[in-house]
């Protein structure tokens, strides 16, 4: 079977771990939010990414049959920690000072449309419209959910901003890990990552932050284990492991229906109301992504030339 496989032939586990990335990304947003309250944007992330390396890298460390085999795995890397982790991440918690979690939520939940335009360009592969076609649409639905906050003014606009230069930049990693690292093994490969982006998101501590308070706050540390320990450790090898058997942007779906998820979690937790409003968008979200997920044929695909030698 090709590496890629259809959207039918997906095992309940592989189905299982899709819903598990979207109810775990669902809930890392508001917990950002409490950590960027009482830690330094740039520390919070870099704490959450070592805590998150240690746990993936330290079973796996020692056994050198996991470690990748050619100077070009080890750049891909290098790559990666800085474009999948460092990057996207630190203006994501750098963001949520600014703008409320559900709203960065709603940005990065164009993700997987910026995936789709650029799995042409770098892959020579096929995107079908009707996926295209469908995300559009769900996008859309996920812009009136939270239609009342998209008033931006000041900060809130810097902030808005830096969430979508981090979806830009998660998408290229997200195509370019698709390429690159299909032949390295998932655990390894993702604690690098998020050791090498931790550095990265250290040295912007030292540099823009040193002058900045912290305070080590219970709400904070706990936010912090659970970005650790199920946003990051768990839920990225879960993620790179589900990239060896779907297409890019069929994994990157999960951003479409985060905010769906942040906005239950905001109900059921937070006291925060559901209008008949947000239920019907919220059912267009569920419906488009399923028409994404489900769209296999190449017939009138979307497409982009690629000349020899390009990606």
């Amino acid at each position: 079977m090709d590496q890629d496989q259809t959207i039918h032939s997906l095992g309940r586990i592989q189905w299982l771990a899709y819903i598990s990335l979207c109810l775990i990304w669902g809930s890392t947003w508001l917990a950002i939010r409490f950590v960027v309250r009482d830690v330094p944007p740039f520390l919070g992330a870099s704490v959450r990414f070592f805590l998150a390396a240690g746990i993936l890298l330290l079973p796996v460390f020692f056994r050198k049959d996991r470690w990748p085999k050619h100077d070009h795995q080890w750049n891909a890397l290098l790559v990666l920690g800085f474009t999948m982790i460092a990057i996207p991440y630190g203006l994501i918690f750098w963001s949520e000072q600014y703008v409320k979690s559900s709203l960065t939520a709603v940005l990065f939940s164009a993700n997987p449309l910026v995936v789709a335009l650029l799995t042409p360009v770098m892959m020579q592969r096929k995107i079908p419209r009707q996926a295209v076609l469908a995300m559009v649409i769900a996008f859309g639905g996920i812009l009136s959910l939270l239609y009342t906050d998209l008033a931006i003014t000041g900060k809130t606009l810097l902030g808005g901003v830096a969430v979508l230069g981090a979806v830009f930049i998660s998408a290229w990693s997200a195509v370019f890990a698709k390429k690159r690292l299909h032949d390295l093994d998932t655990v390894f490969a993702t604690g690098i990552q998020m050791f090498i982006g931790a550095i990265g998101l250290l040295w912007a501590t030292w540099a823009l932050e040193s002058h900045k308070s912290v305070t080590w706050s219970k709400q904070a540390i706990g936010a912090l284990i659970f970005l650790a320990i199920m946003g990051s450790a768990a839920a990225f090898a879960t993620y790179y492991w589900l990239l060896k058997s779907m297409q890019p942007y069929q994994v990157s779906t999960i951003s479409l229906l985060v905010p769906a998820v942040a906005l239950l979690e905001g109900h059921l937790f937070g006291n925060e109301g559901i209008s008949l409003t947000m239920l019907i968008a919220t059912m267009v979200v569920l419906g488009s992504v399923g028409a994404a997920l489900r769209a296999e044929s190449d017939e009138g695909a979307v497409t982009l030339p690629l000349r020899e030698g390009d990606g």
